[in-house]
């Protein structure tokens, strides 16, 4: 499964009182598939998952799959606190079309959370899984860093595909690279190297009939809508921080999956495109243009501050539930500044 390039971790929309606004989730699906990003992260972080009841998060997940592209690549954020759980909506996120599972580490019982214990947890929900899946690791928010060690060990289970790596550290990025470089591993890819998932084949056409009628009374199967190859992906790093996306890439991350994202793909998506074409130049002006907001607006401001961002850029962003906050006129006042010049 080909994960390279930059994800948008898709926000959950809400009306004012709070219920989940569905017609601007469909919306916002709508609006990136048309962007140039590889796919969606549909219950990440950024999309409030955790605020959700058990419904929400099946109800959120069908409609956003029923409005992304067929060509978008979906990864569902399916991470509970038990591996049963987990499995459960993983289990669920397969039956719609999901393409991956997005895992967080567990981390409420912190103290118990040992290498032994993120081993067993991982491999028990990567072997009975019916999607393939990657690790998310978030430790400014869930106060647990998983060891790059203990990613390096976990990437040989073939099942285990890669890691959104959300701490910000490009030392541990790098670890992470050069200890998974042995495993060798491959993913269908189209002719100009675009993802392809099993989900993606079954709605391409191959093995449907064309009518007997069409073809003087001769049913047989339909071509093939794409031409597939085959790339070596080995074990696939994703970073969470679009500041550090040009570095993160320098030292071997496939792409990435940013907040920042939601409210500017297309800007986040160039400096990828750049450092792609090998103009580190380029790259690294992209960089600089959204560092001081990506910094202010996802880092600081979080959630409020992206969907605000969003509402400024043509998607639907809305309120966010509590405890957090929306943002005072001050800090809105904020966002536009830093905005103004990174439109979509």
């Amino acid at each position: 499964m080909l994960l390279h390039g930059i994800l948008p971790p898709i926000t959950t929309p809400f009306y004012p009182d709070g219920s989940v606004y569905f017609k601007k989730l469909e919306h916002n699906v709508e609006r990136y598939s048309k962007a140039p990003v590889a796919g969606m992260v549909v219950l990440g972080s950024t999309g409030e998952s955790i605020m959700l009841s058990d419904d929400e998060r099946r109800n959120v997940l069908k409609c956003a799959r029923e409005h992304a592209a067929p060509e978008k690549v979906l990864l569902a954020g399916t991470g509970i606190e038990s591996a049963a759980e987990t499995l459960r909506l993983t289990e669920y996120a397969a039956t719609l079309g999901y393409d991956v599972a997005m895992v967080r580490t567990p981390h409420y019982y912190k103290r118990q959370m040992l290498p032994a214990n993120l081993l067993a947890f991982y491999r028990t929900v990567a072997d009975r899984s019916p999607l393939p899946v990657i690790i998310y690791n978030f430790p400014q928010a869930t106060g647990y860093d998983i060891p790059a060690e203990v990613v390096i060990e976990l990437a040989e289970h073939p099942n285990l595909i890669g890691i959104k790596e959300s701490a910000g550290v490009i030392d541990k990025v790098k670890k992470m690279v050069e200890g998974t470089r042995h495993i060798k591993r491959e993913a269908s890819v189209t002719d100009i190297f675009n993802a392809v998932t099993p989900r993606m084949h079954a709605g391409a056409g191959n093995g449907d009939l064309l009518s007997a009628s069409s073809l003087g009374g001769t049913a047989v199967a339909a071509p093939p809508k794409f031409k597939t190859r085959t790339k070596e992906v080995g074990y696939q790093v994703l970073v969470g921080s679009a500041h550090l996306l040009k570095d993160s890439l320098d030292v071997g991350a496939v792409g990435a999956i940013l907040a920042f994202a939601c409210a500017a793909p297309t800007a986040c998506y160039e400096i990828y495109a750049a450092w792609k074409e090998g103009d580190a130049a380029l790259a690294s002006e992209k960089q600089k243009r959204i560092v001081e907001a990506s910094h202010k607006v996802g880092g600081e401001l979080g959630i409020p501050g992206i969907k605000y961002a969003m509402d400024l850029n043509g998607y639907y962003g809305g309120p966010s539930r509590l405890p957090l906050l929306p943002l005072t006129a001050e800090q809105k006042a904020e966002v536009e500044r830093l905005m103004a010049d990174i439109r979509n």
